[in-house]
């Protein structure tokens, strides 16, 4: 108990954040913390070079200590540097010195799906689902092409800037080439978004879909119902839904649940390629 105790107190003096105004690697001004996770912490810093704000991401110091820690933080980083993308924010440096081991990447300044649904409490009709779907398996098409599954395709970690979406963090993201990892919560739902494959990414964007049909939905009854019951879908979309959640057998690719939502968008009026949806 008395071990656990002392363990405690380390690890928050050690992991405790930086403090506004302090300088890393003689360049970049901490200005305020963006979050924290359990192996880093975010800042948001001005770039005294470039006069603009960037993401410091920093590597928590009792895990880089651990060769797990340092291995994650390297295989991100080069994970990063593969990525070339205007909707997924780019690597500029590497940083490790005796203030720690940081990331600085671009920062996209606008709202995640999180905070428009609960915070700002935004709903999104069908039409505006799918427009926002399409854009991110555009880039969600890209990093699988570069052999990379993002893992982690929730609404914390997609933005809207001005009408164009980002894909954020990347930090639990893997090259489909990666040994299978074990997931060991019992969670059905966890194992299948965190598998390495773009089956893995599909599950989560089904999901995300979900979110967002579900922020306009005002329940009708006490009792609790499946999605496929509240939700008043056609049986098309439900159908793809299905499929992307792995309820029937799932899509192969990310293409082949493009060309399913093509023949969806098609057949409605809301797929007419003059509103912009294709």
């Amino acid at each position: 108990m008395i071990r656990q105790v002392v363990e405690r107190i380390y690890t928050l003096v050690m992991d405790r954040p930086l403090k506004k105004g302090t300088v890393v690697a003689a360049r970049y001004m901490i200005k305020r913390v963006l979050g924290m996770g359990s192996y880093g912490i975010s800042y948001v810093a001005w770039d005294l070079v470039n006069n603009v704000d960037v993401v410091l991401k920093q590597a928590r110091k009792t895990k880089i200590k651990m060769a797990k820690g340092k291995k994650a933080f390297e295989y991100e980083a080069k994970l990063l540097q593969i990525l070339s993308h205007p909707n997924i924010p780019s690597l500029h440096e590497v940083i490790q010195n005796k203030q720690g081991h940081f990331l600085v990447m671009d920062y996209i300044q606008g709202d995640t799906f999180e905070d428009l649904i609960f915070r700002e409490g935004k709903s999104f009709s069908e039409r505006e689902m799918l427009n926002i779907v399409w854009s991110i398996l555009d880039i969600t098409v890209y990093f699988h092409s570069q052999g990379i599954v993002h893992r982690d395709l929730r609404i914390p970690n997609i933005l809207c800037v001005d009408g164009q979406i980002f894909i954020i963090d990347f930090g639990l993201a893997r090259f489909l080439h990666d040994m299978p990892e074990e997931i060991d919560d019992g969670f059905i739902e966890k194992k299948l978004m965190r598998e390495i494959s773009v089956q893995s990414d599909i599950y989560a964007l089904g999901h995300f879909m979900l979110f967002l049909l579900y922020s306009g939905y005002e329940p009708t009854s006490l009792l609790e119902k499946s999605w496929e019951e509240e939700l008043n879908l056609s049986g098309d979309l439900t159908r793809i839904i299905r499929k992307m959640l792995q309820l029937d057998p799932p899509y192969e690719t990310v293409e082949s649940l493009r060309e399913d939502m093509i023949h969806y968008l098609d057949g409605n009026e809301i797929g007419r390629k003059e509103d912009g949806i294709i």
